[in-house]
């Protein structure tokens, strides 16, 4: 195992870059732009060094993704290959065996280069991964830091199964190639991470129009969709009552709970609004109404378990509200000149959160609008409770319910 202290350069003693130009290289840097994701990138820069004759026969590059769900992903590609292969890691893995025993966290430390030949047994460091390689028939192995701005590290490493190993010259190269791979990955991650934050925090469809250039005041757009409003019940006196953390974990199981059908089934969610949330189902997905009315079932069945097993630690009972209409949603760009929040108006939101409030009047947990109902061609299980009238709506409306059947 040969580990290189971080003082040592990469390239040689006068620290010049690149030690010699090279097709590759030029590709690398001035014929990539027009190409969006770094997995392609990465596996014609892989196919590229066989064709110059450096025997790669693997090659991964790791880096942190800072999903909701996942600290990072590693993308990895085997010769033959015409797609690179993605996997993602958990939080929580750098405090693993996994992880302590691995190059990464021997660059995570501060070393500039994890070697390893791995055809001579016993392997120095028998690492997981690299005994795994081994078994594999990989010869010889090496790992790099890939820097990108204000200190965010990630990794790149490359194998060969090559009789003899990496030659001198391979390494060399390999070396060359990190950091025009560093200024080419950085972009393409941080695009990567601008969409990933985008969708956590303001959903798919907002994310899209941000992206696409609506970041003025005032800019946005309109769907029509069937709209849904779920709130929580007597959550103010739970988390007057409760700890903290236990108040966060109830309040995100119930939205897992909630949200889990929604998405499975097409919805989008919109917005979270303290204890509630607002989803949309746009009318040009097929079955809208239908598919929003599965997501409620299934989410009365989520929540009846999630009572369940809050009964079972002594903890109160959630009870919820769920509003439904259709019609417009306008998405826009809302706020002060220098703070915006891309939001959801319209009369159809109003009226969705009148439904919603309407379910602690008349004791049903569910309703909506009869114009939703007419859409719905999977009405069969809707009870028509009466008309009602809405605060800011002239005449009352028609209003039904879900029956305990649907």
């Amino acid at each position: 195992m040969n580990v290189v202290p971080s003082n040592m350069k990469l390239s040689q003693g006068d620290g010049l870059w690149p030690r010699r130009r090279h097709a590759i290289l030029d590709w690398l840097v001035n014929e990539t732009q027009t190409e969006r994701y770094i997995d392609n990138i990465f596996v014609e820069m892989c196919q590229r060094l066989i064709a110059a004759g450096v025997p790669v026969a693997r090659a991964t590059l790791h880096f942190r993704t800072y999903h909701p769900q996942w600290l990072g992903a590693r993308i990895y590609w085997y010769a033959g290959m015409a797609e690179a292969a993605i996997d993602t890691f958990d939080y929580g893995v750098e405090s693993t065996d996994e992880f302590l025993l691995s190059p990464a966290n021997e660059l995570r430390l501060g070393a500039e280069e994890v070697r390893q030949r791995l055809d001579k047994q016993p392997i120095e460091r028998p690492w997981p991964i690299l005994a795994k390689l081994a078994n594999e028939g990989l010869t010889d192995y090496i790992a790099l830091p890939i820097h990108h701005t204000l200190g965010q590290s990630h990794m790149v490493s490359f194998a060969t199964n090559t009789v003899d190993g990496f030659r001198v010259e391979d390494i060399a190269f390999l070396k060359d190639l990190v950091p025009a791979l560093s200024l080419v990955s950085e972009i393409r991650i941080k695009n990567v991470l601008a969409r990933t934050l985008l969708e956590t925090y303001v959903g798919p469809r907002a994310s899209e129009q941000i992206l696409a250039g609506a970041t003025t005041r005032g800019s946005g757009a309109t769907v029509s969709a069937a709209i849904m409003i779920c709130d929580l019940r007597d959550f103010t006196r739970i988390s007057d009552l409760w700890p903290r953390d236990d108040v966060i974990e109830m309040l995100n199981s119930y939205f897992d709970a909630i949200s889990e059908p929604i998405e499975k089934n097409g919805g989008e969610i919109l917005k979270f609004l303290g204890d509630g949330l607002l989803a949309i189902f746009p009318l040009d997905q097929e079955e809208a109404c239908c598919k929003l009315l599965a997501s409620i079932q299934e989410a009365r069945s989520n929540m009846a378990k999630l009572n369940e097993q809050n009964a079972g630690k002594n903890r109160p009972i959630l009870k919820y509200g769920v509003g439904v209409h259709l019609g417009d949603v306008m998405y826009g760009n809302i706020g002060s000149s220098k703070r915006l929040d891309f939001t959801v108006v319209g009369p159809a939101v109003n009226i969705t959160s009148r439904l919603e409030g309407l379910t602690k009047e008349v004791g049903r947990p569910v309703l909506m609008s009869g114009a939703f109902a007419d859409a719905a061609k999977c009405r069969s299980g809707l009870e028509r409770i009466g008309l009602f009238p809405l605060k800011g709506l002239g005449e009352p409306i028609e209003v039904f319910s879900m029956n305990d059947g649907l």
